[in-house]
């Protein structure tokens, strides 16, 4: 048996986590001088609550190699093979506590099965990874066969997002407050993704439609869904209606899906959620064409 973990940058609800039988760690967000663990102690719609209500900008903190040498330590105490699957180590210093974890207990337990993979990717991107390789455990894979899969199939993980809003950005530096203002003022909203482990912006669009447009085109140069594996569609704020408006209006990207009906859909949480803010509307997806 293996015992997949990941953390609460993958946006797999705690419920979810009991019901697919992983481990989901939480990292931590900071409001304020007061911290919550993601997804736990602070749930997504407190988050955004707070994160509307305050003038400060929160912060997040990465898993440190204690929490995840727990993890793994109850996981082998059961008799169990690990397989850790983390934010992507170019946005988070979470891959490299686990690599100090994994290190520290194979000094004592040296026949201990612990695979790591640096999921290259957040949010959604490191969600489908995560239900892919409960699909594999599900196939009879032991951890050191998943991780090689795992590391193969991670470079088709496609990641498309649109912000809706600048403010958050700007609140958190990323923006001047000049650029932002005149941004806004022409609806200008950028469409960003995950390309080998960062965060890219692939253009702006103005205008719902256009936004439409935009990550339609995305995930069209992908060659599209490769719906046989997972997938999921996600929004950040305490409503998911800019989401449902893009799908109604990109149906024709879905219609391939067995149950077209009740798509896959998840609320963007803490970790992604306080630079994105809320309005943001994202796809993630193996992509067909491969080489794209």
């Amino acid at each position: 048996m293996v015992q997949i973990i990941t953390d609460s940058a993958s946006d797999i609800l705690q419920q979810e986590a009991a019901e697919y039988q992983i481990e989901v760690l939480p990292l931590k967000v900071n409001f304020n001088g007061e911290e919550y663990l993601d997804g736990k102690t602070i749930g997504h719609k407190e988050f955004y609550e707070k994160l509307i209500e305050t003038d400060v900008m929160p912060t997040t903190s990465q898993i440190p190699p204690a929490e995840y040498e727990e993890a793994f330590r109850r996981a082998l105490g059961e008799g169990k093979e690990v397989l850790c699957i983390t934010l992507s180590g170019k946005l988070s210093g979470c891959y490299q506590s686990a690599l100090i974890a994994r290190e520290d207990l194979l000094e004592k337990y040296p026949d201990a099965k612990i695979c790591i993979v640096d999921s290259q990717n957040a949010c959604l991107g490191q969600k489908v990874l995560a239900e892919l390789a409960i699909r594999l455990r599900e196939d009879g894979m032991d951890c050191e066969g998943m991780a090689i899969k795992l590391e193969e199939m991670k470079k088709r993980v496609r990641l498309v997002a649109l912000i809706d809003t600048l403010e958050y950005l700007i609140k958190g530096g990323r923006l001047s407050k000049g650029a932002g203002f005149v941004a806004e003022m022409l609806s200008i909203k950028p469409v960003i993704a995950v390309e080998h482990g960062e965060v890219v912006v692939l253009g702006k669009a103005r205008g719902s439609k256009n936004m439409n447009n935009k990550l339609t085109e995305m995930v069209d140069k992908a060659g599209g869904i490769d719906f046989s594996l997972p997938f999921s569609l996600a929004y950040s704020g305490l409503s998911s209606a800019l989401l449902d408006k893009y799908i109604a209006d990109s149906g024709r990207l879905f219609q391939d899906y067995v149950n077209a009906e009740e798509l896959p859909k998840a609320c963007i949480g803490a970790t992604i959620g306080t630079h994105a803010g809320p309005g943001a509307v994202g796809v993630a997806f193996f992509a067909r064409n491969i080489g794209e």
